[in-house]
């Protein structure tokens, strides 16, 4: 009897076996899930992922859940921490590479019209005939024209692999046009202007910190030392920031011995120190800076550490106060986020960062705020100098927490602007009229070699005036009744706007900062030390 139980009980542990797997089975599916299985070592994110793709009642994007996911994710952390998408990934990379893919020109929207405000010489537009003031109707099977498109969609249009072309569909006066444009890789410069102001005084405006800011810094100073420069504009306005290393590796040049610049540090990336390497191109030369509230992240950098080293003297209005540092990390999709893994200190240690524990929104607006309660034009308004004291080798005190406070505060100016001009300069009035009358009057330039001489000789007088009057009047705006201080005011615009048609960027700001008052109080102060 014991034996035949031993033969029988392999057969009977089995048949339990599998009757215990059945009746699981059948207890597991009666669950909610049905069964599912999402694995034990995943996150709730990848359960919640896995459940919806397979159980949910109609199709879904998946992807596109997930990548909603994160950024309610990133939502919650510092307003600089963000998602970028592969496109926007692509357009971040190329915005600071100092390079794009594109066809070589510079264009503005203007009454739903792209409208061709320069061609790069020798670029791709130039080899295929665009010329300035032709309007874009078609770029390949899409329609641009007549109709409200983004910027970034004109844009993306535009780009393309290197060597593949672009057909566009040009209106010229009242002939239709199709031009195809080969793309090609195009320089993009972030310094945008360099001149001598005189015989002593140089100018440089950098528009953001990128790969190739550091070598254009350099070329520029280059040139203009040949020219005589002992002292130094250096315009940081409008600037948001861009690589860390070009502000640190251009505070080298102003900065001497092993001078600290800037250190970082946050709870998991251990204390880092940025110091001088190298002897400097304008160690001793009188320096200003020129700032705005604009100004932020690297540019803050740059002029905190020029500012608590008492090197330069800090022109304008208050920074942004960006005091964090952002790392990229690419994720398996293409995408990647952009992540705050620290926070950066000027040497004497002044954190510039503005708190943002009332939300994004608050703490965007926060900027803009400024102009509504004074602060954007009288320095007694700028309530952020509370708090702990920093010291200067000077002896001079300086405070963090929201920003550079400029050493030379200049506001904005209080007279008003009226409501007839600003409608023009809002709705793209005022930049389609100076086209048009570049147009009209191509040879205008021709007779100046420079754009300091352009300015100098060339009175548009009442002629350019009376045109724009006529010119408003199709936006039911009445500028007979303009003030002439105002008028003063459009006309060197106008002026500034007609220069870049023939010098671009660098004769643009040679003829605006004529009557800039953050550089005349730049250049007075550099004069009279």
């Amino acid at each position: 009897m014991k034996k035949k139980f031993e033969v029988w009980l392999p057969l009977l542990f089995s048949l339990v076996l599998i009757i215990g797997m059945f009746i699981g089975y059948k207890l597991r599916s009666a669950q909610p899930n049905g069964g599912l299985s999402v694995g034990s070592s995943g996150s709730a994110l990848n359960e919640a992922a896995a459940i919806i793709k397979q159980k949910y009642v109609d199709s879904v994007k998946i992807d596109s859940l997930e990548a909603n996911a994160i950024r309610e994710m990133m939502d919650e952390l510092d307003p600089h921490s963000v998602y970028l998408p592969p496109l926007d990934l692509k357009e971040t990379t190329e915005d600071l590479s100092g390079q794009f893919m594109g066809i070589g020109v510079e264009y503005k929207l203007i009454r739903d019209t792209v409208n061709i405000l320069s061609v790069f010489k020798n670029g791709p537009s130039e080899k295929a005939g665009l010329k300035i003031g032709d309007q874009v109707i078609k770029i390949g099977d899409s329609t641009v024209a007549g109709k409200k498109v983004a910027a970034t969609t004109v844009s993306n249009l535009i780009k393309g692999a290197i060597g593949t072309k672009v057909n566009l569909q040009i209106l010229r006066g009242n002939q239709l046009l199709q031009v195809p444009v080969t793309r090609a890789d195009i320089p993009r410069p972030t310094l945008v202007a360099a001149y001598m102001i005189d015989k002593n005084i140089g100018y440089i405006k950098l528009d953001r910190f990128g790969s190739t800011s550091y070598r254009e810094f350099m070329e520029a100073m280059e040139q203009l030392k040949k020219q005589g420069l002992t002292q130094l504009i250096f315009d940081l306005r409008g600037n948001g920031g861009g690589y860390m290393d070009a502000a640190i590796d251009i505070a080298d040049e102003f900065l001497s011995g092993d001078k600290l610049i800037v250190y970082t540090e946050g709870l998991n990336s251990p204390k880092k120190e940025y110091r001088c390497k190298r002897p400097g191109v304008f160690e001793t030369g009188k320096l200003t800076v020129l700032v705005d509230e604009l100004s932020a992240s690297a540019s803050e950098i740059l002029s905190g550490a020029l500012q608590d080293w008492d090197r330069a003297m800090i022109v304008g209005r208050r920074t942004f106060g960006k005091g964090l540092v952002q790392e990229i990390f690419p994720l398996s999709d293409g995408a990647a986020l952009k992540l705050t893994v620290a926070r950066y200190y000027t040497p004497l240690g002044r954190s510039i960062q503005r708190p943002y524990n009332k939300g994004k929104k608050v703490y965007m607006d926060e900027v803009w705020s400024r102009y509504a309660n004074g602060q954007a034009y009288f320095a007694d308004s700028n309530k952020v100098n509370t708090g702990k004291q920093y010291k200067t080798p000077s002896g001079r005190i300086l405070y963090g927490s929201g920003g550079i406070m400029p050493d030379i505060f200049v506001g904005l100016d209080t007279t008003k602007t009226s409501k007839e001009i600003n409608k023009l300069f809002f709705n793209g009035s005022f930049n389609e009229f100076v086209l048009h009358y570049y147009l009209d009057n191509q040879k205008v330039l021709d007779p100046y070699p420079s754009p300091l001489t352009f300015s100098q000789q060339f009175q548009p007088g009442k002629k350019m005036w009376l045109e724009f009057v006529g010119w408003a009047k199709k936006d039911s705006a009445n500028l007979s009744t303009v003030p002439d201080s105002e008028r003063v005011r459009v006309e060197n615009r106008m002026e500034a706007y007609l220069a870049r048609f023939k010098w671009r960027d660098n004769g643009f700001y040679q003829v605006l900062n004529l009557t800039d008052p953050v550089v005349a109080r730049a250049t007075d102060y550099l004069k009279t030390q």
